[in-house]
This record gives structure tokens, C-alpha cells and sequence, in this order.
């Protein structure tokens, strides 16, 4: 069964729901790409069908990405990421909405991070994967990541909106109060698997559910492939909402 839903916001999701009559665990998907309009919801087309196999409703999200066309940036693509979970709970389907994750690759990653943080969620996340996540906006600014993407999605420099930043960057919003899976790539050249490990310590020590897998030799492309390594420790993970 596919449900599409229509957003206020001029973009599509997809959702799968297996045969049966539920009530399904729900796994939100985000897709990465540094936030910009080129790259959409369909980067986690596989990913989205192979968690319907699984048993869950999967909700393959878009979002207002940084672009002319898209029109997205800080902070119109949270507002949609977090429109988009709460629609869940509209749906006519047999959805079990105390068994919801998010799951984010890159951008999607920081998007999902900053999904589970949210104190007035109309659904409220019950698990979060960031797969080679943007997890600190400040130090993916720092560093220049994607040529300058954390500060073309924010709209400035962390110096320049302080406030921001730390509204929008999830190792700011801590603890997140949700079990965390974090996977990385060690040759990661996009996003630093430092910032995985760095954003796991901090969690700890804000006293969250966390775990951090860093997968040596391989890159940021890895998560991509749905029978690779990095998938099966997602699946894996995944299993305690199943």
C-alpha cells in the first residue's frame, strides 16, 4: 500500500506500508546532499523499500532544500522535516506511532538528529541512525564542509548567529532523550568521522543512549548501498522497534 502525502510546503513523501494489518513500526528516512536542491528524496528509494520488506512503514521524506527553485534554509527545512514526522499521526494507516525512527544519511543525518530533539513533537521519535552525520553545524561551518553548506543552509557563519546554530545543530540540543545509533565511515572525506565520535562522547556524558560504529576503510558513499556492511549495522540496530 503507498500512501503520498502533500505538504504545505510544495514537496512529496512516500509512504510504504507492508501487507498486513499492523500496527507497523515507522521509519522516517531523510536523504542527504548538504541540503541542496540537487540532490532529493530519491538518493533513499532503496533504503525505503528494503524497510518495508523488513515490516516497517517507511516515510521517505522531503524537505525545502538551499537552492533558488527549492527555496529552503534555515529555518523553513527543520520546520518541514519536523511537519513531515508529525504528519504520521493523519495517516489512515495501520501505523504504530510509539515505534518511530528516524533514519539520515549526511544532511539527512543532522536533519534526523534534530528531529529526535524536538520538545513540542506532535510525534515524538522514539529512536534516531545518523549515518555519516552532520551532527555539529558549528564545526562542519569551522571546517567548510561542502564547500561552505552549513552556511548556506543557516544563512551565515556560526559567529555571525550564534542563536541559531545552537537551535539548529543537534550536538547543541543534548540530551536528546532517544537511543541513538551513529555509523561512519573511518576514510570519510566529506564528513569527518570525528564528528561522529565527538558527537557520541558528548551524548554520553548528557547521559544519552548512544552508539557510535566506525567502519574502517570505507567512505561517505558507503551508506548508499543497501548490502553493504554499513546497512546491515542499521537493520541490525533496528531490530529492538520490529
Amino acid at each position: 500500500m503507498r500512501h503520498r502525502y502533500g505538504s504545505h510546503f510544495h514537496q512529496f513523501g512516500d509512504l510504504l506500508v507492508p501487507e498486513g494489518a499492523g500496527p507497523f513500526p515507522v521509519a522516517v528516512v531523510l536523504h542527504g546532499g548538504f541540503w541542496r536542491e540537487q540532490f532529493s528524496l530519491d538518493l533513499m528509494d532503496d533504503h525505503t523499500r528494503d524497510l518495508s520488506r523488513r515490516g516497517f512503514a517507511a516515510w521517505n521524506v522531503e524537505y525545502r532544500r538551499v537552492g533558488e527553485v527549492s527555496g529552503g534554509g534555515y529555518p523553513v527545512t527543520l520546520e518541514d522535516v519536523a511537519a513531515a514526522v508529525d504528519a504520521l499521526a493523519g495517516f489512515d494507516a495501520p501505523l504504530d506511532l510509539d515505534r518511530v525512527v528516524a533514519i539520515g544519511h549526511s544532511a539527512g543525518g543532522h536533519l534526523a538528529l534534530w528531529a529526535a530533539g524536538r520538545e513540542d513533537a506532535a510525534v515524538r521519535l522514539a529512536g534516531v541512525v545518523s549515518q555519516a552525520g552532520v551532527s555539529d553545524l558549528r564545526e562542519a561551518d569551522r571546517l567548510g564542509l561542502g564547500d561552505g553548506a552549513a552556511a548556506e543552509l543557516m544563512g551565515g557563519h556560526a559567529g555571525e548567529l550564534p542563536d541559531a546554530y545552537a537551535e539548529a545543530s543537534p550536538i547543541e540540543r543534548l540530551p536528546l532523550r532517544v537511543p541513538a545509533l551513529l555509523v561512519h565511515g573511518e576514510d570519510d572525506d566529506r564528513v569527518p568521522a570525528s564528528m561522529s565520535s565527538a558527537y557520541a562522547e558528548a551524548a554520553r556524558t548528557a547521559d544519552d543512549e548512544v552508539e557510535v560504529i566506525l567502519r574502517p576503510g570505507e567512505d561517505h558513499f558507503v551508506h548508499l548501498d543497501i548490502d553493504g556492511g554499513a546497512w546491515a549495522d542499521v537493520v541490525g540496530w533496528l531490530e529492538r522497534f520490529g
